[in-house]
This record gives structure tokens, sequence and C-alpha cells, in this order.
């Protein structure tokens, strides 16, 4: 996997903690640097570390399904895109517009946790396509913090409006990266 696709697959897994990220910076009564920072941390942190478990995972399993490795990582990001696609058409696309003063560092932790499962299945696939995993997670670490800063900073400003549409991105971008790995497996196509 490219640098390129990397990055495409950072983005597109961040998705959903940016979303929860517009939220955050929708309860602040205006923009808390210190709380921005250590969201984006804790959503980067998690995003980071779950590729790395979902690695160590699938190399514990490569050497008995190196034959359909490219369908695997398909049905991975396929059905990780699918949920974040109908999460955004059919969910209620409001956030709690409630402020609050302090950061809830449980709730924080539980919601970067959740948000970043589908990076655990994303990790795995990193095993059978023998990508560089220090790589993969330095990149998709960094844009997950990125990404989540301007989430609050947007969120602040901006509010519910681009919430469903973060998730529809991210969605469509991790099945179109399945799709290029199924086809470049099976010689369809050669990039």
């Amino acid at each position: 996997m490219g640098i390129i696709e990397l990055l495409l697959v950072a983005v597109g897994l961040a998705m959903d903690a940016f979303a929860v990220s517009l939220c955050k910076g929708l309860r602040m009564r205006t923009i808390r640097w210190g709380q921005g920072i250590v969201i984006a941390f804790s959503f980067g942190f998690f995003q980071a570390a779950m590729p790395l478990l979902g690695w160590a995972l699938g190399l514990q399993f490569e050497q008995y399904i190196t034959t359909i490795d490219h369908w695997i990582a398909f049905v991975l990001l396929a059905i990780v895109g699918g949920k974040m696609l109908y999460d955004s058409v059919t969910e209620d696309p409001t956030c709690p517009v409630e402020t609050v003063d302090n950061l809830d560092l449980k709730e924080l932790l539980l919601l970067s946790i959740a948000t970043s499962i589908d990076a655990l299945a994303v990790g795995i696939t990193f095993a059978f396509l023998s990508t560089n995993i220090f790589q993969s997670i330095t990149i998709i670490g960094v844009v997950t913090f990125i990404i989540c800063l301007l989430g609050v900073i947007i969120g602040n400003h901006f509010g519910n409006r681009l919430q469903s549409k973060a998730g529809i991105v991210g969605g469509a971008v991790l099945i179109l990266i399945g799709l290029k790995i199924l086809l470049s497996h099976l010689g369809v196509i050669n990039f």
C-alpha cells in the first residue's frame, strides 16, 4: 500500500472521530485549545493503536489465508465503509447541543475506543498486504489528530451541518480502497 492509499485510509478512518469532534466543538461555549488537543490526541492515539493490534492479530493467521487475503481486505473495508455510510444516512444527524465547561475524560475514552474499532479490522488487512505498520500507524495517528483538532474548531463555529457528510465521505473512501485492493490482486487493474 502506497503513501497516497495510506493517507486516504487514514482520512477514511478518521471520519467517525471527526464527526464526534464536531460535536465536542459544538458543545464548547468558546474554543478551548487544551481540551481540543486532548480530544484530538485521544482519537489519534486510539486510531493508531487499533491497527497495530489488528496487524499483530493478522500476522498470526497470515500463513493460513494468504491465498484469500485480498478478499478478506475487501470484505473488511467494505463492511466498515458500508456501516459508516449506513450510519451517516440513517442516524440522527444532530449532536447534543447542551454546552459543557469540562471535558469528561471517561466519555472521551469510550468514544475514542468506539470510533477506532474499525481501525482494528483495517490493521488486519495491513498484515495481509505486508504494509509497513509503523509508517501506517504514524500516518493514521497524525492525520486523525489533525482532522479531529480541525473538527473541534469547525464544530465550535459551524455545528451539525458537516457531521453526516463526513461519515459518507469516509465510508465511500474505505469501500473504494477495498475495491482497489481486490481488483489489483485479481489483475483487473495495475496501479
